[in-house]
Formats: C-alpha cells, structure tokens, sequence
C-alpha cells in the first residue's frame, strides 16, 4: 500500500517510523491546541500500523478503536481528522449524520458514506496511477497531435517500415519527412504552433443514461447503456476544430485513460478504503437521545443510530465496484454535546466508540496562536492576497492580540463558533483595503492597534448589530 509521506519529517524513512509524538508534532503546524484529541488520534493510527505487522489472522480480529470528540464548533475537530488522513494518504469521507434517515424515510441512507468514501479512494488512486503514466502519455500526445500537424504519406501508412526502405526513393521520402517532422516537433515545444488549428477525433459523450432504482437507492446506480451493450452503440466519434494548446490537453487526457488499468485501479482503492478509510461523522449530537412519542422531525433519530451500528461495528455494503468490507474503516465521530450527551448515544453505538476526548473552547491566547502560527494562518492568507495588488500588509503584535481580543469578546457575547469568528472579524478589519487595494496610491500597508480599534470597536459595542455583522 502507498503512503504519502510530507517532506518535512526528516527522520522518518516510511509512515512505519511515525511515532505518534512525531504524528501530534505534524499535527501542530495546522491546528493549535487541543492536544489529547491529538494524541488520541495518533494512538489511533500507530495501532492502525501496528496491526498490518501482525499475521493475518491475528490481524483480522483486531478492530480499529474508534474516537468520539467533544467539543463546540470551530475549535478543530474536523481539522484534525482531515490533516490526519493527508498525512497518511487516507481516503477521509467527512459527512454529516444529521443527513441520515431512519430505512423506510426519504433521505440519504446510511451505506450511501461506504460508497462515498470508495468513490474518494477510486479518485485518489487514479490520481496516482495518472502521475506514473504522465510522462508516457504526454509522448503519446505528441506524436499524435504531429500525425494531424503532418499526416503521414499514403505509401507509409500502408507498408512496414522495411517495405519502405527497401526502396531509394522511398527511404529518401521517409526521411525528409522524418526531418519536416522533428522540426515540427520542435516548433511545438517551443509554442510556436499553439495558435494553429487542428481537427480532432473525439469520442462522442452523448450516449444516453438511465438510472435503476433499487434498495440501496438512486444515487449509486447511474449506469451508461454503451457499459451494457457495448455491440448496439459501438464506438461513435465525431471531429471538432481545436487549437494546438486545447488539443495537446485532450489528447494527453485520452493517453491517459487508455494507459490506466481501471480494474486494477478499482481492485486497489477498495482495498485502500478498506484498511486505511476514515470517516468524519459529524454532528452525531443530533441523532442522540431517544423517541419520547409523538412524532415529529425527531421520530427517526434512534432508528439513524441502529442504522449506522453495523457500519461502524463491520459489515459489507454492495457498491458498484463491488462488496465493500467496514470492518477496518476508522470512524471518528464529533459533537458539540450542548443539549444532549454520549451517553444518550444508544448503548450499542457507545461501545462502538471507546475513546472519548473532549476539546477545550478557544481563548483569547489561541486566537493569537491560530493567527500567526499555522502554515496557512489567516495573517499569513492576506498579506498574500493583498501582495498580489502590490500592497505590502503587515501586521503588529498589539494588532494581532486586539483581533483576537475582540474574536473572543463577540463570542462570548453572541454564539462561540470559535475560529470561525476570526473569519468574520478578519474579513470586517480589511474591508477598506481589500475593496480600495487596486486603487491605493499608498502599497504599503500597516495593521495597528488603533486600526484594529478604530474598524471593530463600534460594532462590538453594538450587540444587536454585532449578532448581524460579526
């Protein structure tokens, strides 16, 4: 199996030498804070690696010990869950539970995120397989889009090469096309030729599709009818005029696909899937708590988690590349908890889940971390933004701490929705600049304190107003 390995871990050899002090390390240069669900989930994954050392028998009983977060919105449970799976090259399905239906109601039923995430592995790994066959296909590409800037002569199509030479004076043909063609080459290289038109020969896209509705619902089972009988369509193409440029990507994009096994494709990313899925199941607060009677919107809420205990405990689900074993997926599960609690959770589903970690509410000193410390901070998005207008943006530290001051004050007063927060504010601070930028005279561009105060302090005194901009 591939891993994808960042750069920056300079002494691990493979994702088998990531200790998970080194995995919460990498972890800390995208999310601030909130280290034992950090910790939680490296432990998760060195079990995960240390399980495929184990023989095979051993290893098929072994269970992924799946995690459930606790913590308001915007303090970084999702994030944590998706740099987890970039780091290992893990398909990661985030999805929402409050978007299931008990069986037997309209909405989205609970297999449907088995599917989803086999669709993301199917993606992943042809992704990679498109990186190995680049090179090849761009050869391809080349030599066919000069077949169409220089077809061959009649006499070379029909006869094999040693018929051609053969004779003197069709060698001499052969190779003075062979000469116009190298120049062609290299006039293409070079982009001289990217203006000039060629005729292509595509295949045509217009054969019809239907669906089949079925148990496991519409949404899966789009199927073209040329897959079915592929002898009564045929394979129906039609030319179109393109420039050199447009068809250079067409054709490279055509090499590819006839390059690229999608069996074995298929074949990997289930497996994939199987032994390194994550899945994100956010918002699992709104499915706890038991029918109390009398109907409603809440009717199914009880039935959604029946419904979702054997996916996450181990089954199959049937998907259109096959049966699909959940085994082995890790499910990391978040809420908020504010009206209901864990152990609302129906007992079979909370045993499912046993390590529970609960992640603090942002403070005012996190703010500041979160705006100057991250690879991609907020600070850092803008000054790049407003550089690309020529306006130098800086920011002091005074400046920094009265953002993150104000971030904290207007969630406290009106809803926490935690780093969030400083989206709004950000975006309020720099209005001015970013709709002035292209026309400001001054390109240099200093954040104080007095400016921070100067933008924000009205509208933060005004609550009602706050709750509408803020």
């Amino acid at each position: 199996m591939v891993f994808y390995l960042p750069e920056n871990i300079e002494n691990a050899a493979s994702l088998d030498d990531l200790t998970p002090r080194q995995i919460v390390a990498e972890l800390d240069k995208y999310v601030v804070g909130q280290a034992n669900a950090k910790r939680s989930v490296a432990v998760a994954l060195r079990n995960r690696m240390r399980r495929q050392k184990l023989a095979p028998e051993l290893a098929e009983d072994i269970l992924p010990k799946n995690i459930i977060m606790i913590g308001p919105t915007g303090v970084g449970k999702t994030e944590i869950a998706r740099r987890l799976a970039r780091l290992t090259n893990s398909p990661f399905l985030k999805v929402e539970a409050s978007r299931f239906t008990e069986v037997g109601y309209v909405g989205r039923d609970v297999e449907s995120m088995i599917r989803d995430l086999v669709e993301v592995s199917i993606d992943m790994v042809r992704e990679e397989k498109v990186d190995e066959v680049a090179e090849k296909a761009e050869q391809n590409a080349e030599e066919r889009l000069l077949d169409l800037l220089l077809p061959p002569p009649a006499l070379m199509r029909k006869q094999d090469k040693t018929q051609v030479e053969s004779d003197d004076g069709r060698t001499a043909t052969h190779e003075q096309f062979q000469r116009t063609r190298e120049k062609l080459r290299a006039q293409l290289r070079e982009g001289k030729l990217d203006d000039r038109e060629v005729e292509v020969e595509m295949r045509d896209r217009s054969t019809p599709a239907f669906e089949v509705v079925t148990s496991q619902g519409v949404e899966e089972m789009d199927i073209n009818i040329k897959d079915i009988l592929p002898g009564l369509f045929g394979q129906r193409t039609k030319k179109r005029r393109m420039n050199v440029t447009e068809a250079m990507e067409y054709l490279i994009q055509e090499e590819e696909n006839r390059l690229i096994d999608m069996d074995q494709v298929t074949r990997t990313a289930v497996e994939r899937a199987e032994q390194s899925g994550i899945i994100f199941l956010d918002e699992i607060d709104k499915i706890a708590g038991r029918e109390r009677g009398g109907g409603g919107p809440d009717v199914s809420r009880e039935g959604v988690q029946r419904d979702i205990l054997p996916i996450v405990e181990g089954t199959t689900v049937n998907s259109r590349y096959g049966m699909v074993r959940t085994d082995h997926i890790l499910f990391i599960a978040a809420g908020a908890f504010h009206v209901s609690k864990p152990s609302d959770l129906i007992p079979e589903l909370q045993g499912r889940f046993p390590i529970r970690v609960e992640l603090h509410v942002l403070t005012t000193e996190d703010f500041i971390r979160i705006l100057k410390e991250p690879k991609s901070a907020l600070v850092k998005q803008y000054i790049a933004l407003l550089e690309t207008e020529g306006i130098k943006l800086s920011f002091t530290d005074e400046s920094l701490q009265e953002i993150a001051k104000f971030a904290a004050a207007v969630n406290e007063a009106t809803e926490n929705i935690g780093a969030r927060r400083l989206h709004t504010i950000m975006e309020k601070l720099l209005d001015e600049i970013s709709f002035e930028g292209p026309d400001l005279k001054k390109k240099v561009v200093r954040i104080d304190a007095a400016y921070v105060q100067k933008q924000l302090t009205d509208i933060v005194k005004n609550q009602d107003l706050s709750r509408y901009i803020l």
